[in-house]
């Protein structure tokens, strides 16, 4: 059996895959670990073009292999801050308002994968399979293809997959969908990004789609003079590990300050990077209409939003940046007290064991994106539960995690008097409720936790034909 090869956008360090990454991070990791093999992509530095082109740097953690390189500043601004960023992430969360398209950096772009391609090219072996990670790399395959790979290579999308009528909106759609179909397998979070990749394929590309399995969620494509399938694969938690790292640091200061500060009060936790598909301003008027229309609460729960920066030289996250700041402004220049601040609103990072502690001290998670592909914090927030007094969990409804997690209370983030009345209704539920949608929620993602998620991903790959 061969080798597994991960290719990310950004390759987690080996210090990281110990303990302080996110879910792609610790779910490849362990799969490299199992299979052996080579994690390859992008450093998440931008060098000069004399070592971008010196070849992958190697760092041995035996049996895996940390491969990466650098980029040029041309390369960076084209491939990921210009195509990447500014194209593809706000058409495929649907704000296509926020999106530009400039044919240079879809140049460059399709440039960059080509040479990393030809970088990874001399790392693999006859028998490796090849998983692929996200919107950044579409074209990965086409490019491993034309410096002759015949390895098997899955590709997994972490974002949603927009309508055909959505993704027509970026002009060379049709290139893009196209390099996706010269992959063996194709995997999506939801039922949803994978019945829009159909759509596509049977409308606009006049390809043949069969679907077949449980829900129809797995599908055999045949189009572009290729034949390929999809399916969905939800990506999930460790939620035991997490419940017990949450306990674990629970009596720690950081925790004590806060149960300090709070004097009481109910805690409202959400956290969330920097970016305009989650919802953010959305939130902070839902929880301003709560105070107005429950006067009870003002004074007596608290709003903490963490929200560290990402792409800090994206104009689009600078302007939410400036006007989150501005909102939390100025909702607690109406509601504060001399000893109450009903939004703290942080723009900073925090290890992830002190997110999870932090979230058992609270007694509603809230969660509202505008458009996800799947959301770990709404799984992590339910694994960090107090199993006697666990917290509630409002959850936006285009939340790829909404299909499994059926206990929370359901919201849609564009009405602000609807979440409202859910954070009053999760204020004030029973510990009964809360139990039942606690212990509801946890069966779900003991059934669908990361392993599930990475093994059979894998396991589906592993039994595509070899491509000849």
């Amino acid at each position: 059996m061969g080798r597994l090869i991960v290719v990310s956008n950004r390759v987690a360090t080996p210090t990281e895959t110990k303990g302080s990454a996110g879910g792609l991070a610790v779910g490849v990791f362990g799969a490299l670990k199992d299979a052996g093999g080579v994690w390859f992509g992008w450093s998440g530095d931008v060098v000069s073009e004399t070592v971008a082109n010196a070849g992958p740097q190697l760092v041995e953690e035996d049996p895996v292999t940390f491969a990466t390189v650098g980029l040029t500043r041309k390369d960076y601004d084209q491939y990921y801050r210009g195509f990447s960023n500014a194209t593809l992430w706000p058409v495929f969360h649907y704000r296509n308002d926020l999106a530009r398209y400039e044919r240079d950096e879809y140049a460059g772009y399709r440039r960059v994968n080509a040479w990393l391609a030809h970088k990874l090219k001399k790392l693999i072996e006859p028998d490796d399979n090849i998983w692929i990670h996200d919107y950044h790399l579409i074209p990965f395959a086409e490019a491993l293809r034309s410096e002759g790979v015949k390895n098997r290579i899955g590709f997994f999308l972490h974002i949603p997959f927009p309508s055909p009528q959505v993704l027509q909106t970026i002009p060379p759609h049709e290139e893009l969908v196209r390099s996706l179909c010269c992959y063996d397998l194709l995997g999506f979070q939801t039922r949803n990004d994978q019945q829009a990749f159909h759509d596509y394929i049977a409308r606009e590309a006049h390809g043949k789609v069969v679907e077949s399995g449980e829900n129809k969620e797995h599908g055999e494509i045949e189009a572009y003079g290729r034949k390929l399938r999809t399916g969905v694969y939800r990506i999930g938690v460790f939620p035991d590990e997490i419940a017990e790292q949450a306990a674990r640091y629970e009596s720690r200061q950081h925790v004590l300050d806060l149960k300090q500060s709070l004097e009481g009060r109910k805690l409202i936790m959400s956290v969330d990077r920097l970016d305009y598909s989650k919802g953010l301003v959305e939130r902070f008027h839902a929880f301003e209409q709560l105070l107005e229309q429950a006067p009870d609460w003002r004074g007596n729960v608290t709003l903490v939003q963490i929200a560290p920066p990402t792409r800090s030289d994206v104009a689009s996250y600078k302007a939410i940046r400036e006007e989150l700041e501005r909102e939390a402004g100025r909702i607690n220049g109406r509601f504060s007290g001399l000893d109450y601040t009903p939004i703290r609103y942080l723009s900073q990072q925090y290890d992830r064991w002190k997110l999870m502690s932090l979230f058992r001290e609270s007694q509603i998670g809230f969660v509202t994106p505008l458009h996800d592909g799947m959301n770990l914090v709404a799984k992590e927030y339910v694994a960090a539960q107090n199993p006697n007094d666990p917290g509630v969990l409002v959850l936006s409804i285009f939340a790829g995690a909404a299909a499994e997690l059926s206990g929370a209370l359901f919201v849609n983030p564009h009405d602000s008097a609807g979440m409202a009345e859910a954070l009053q209704t999760a204020l004030g539920m029973p510990l009964d409720e809360r139990k039942a949608r606690y212990h509801t929620n946890m069966e779900a993602l003991r059934r669908n936790d990361l392993g599930v998620w990475r093994d059979t991903f894998l396991s589906d790959l592993a039994s595509v034909p070899q491509p000849t």
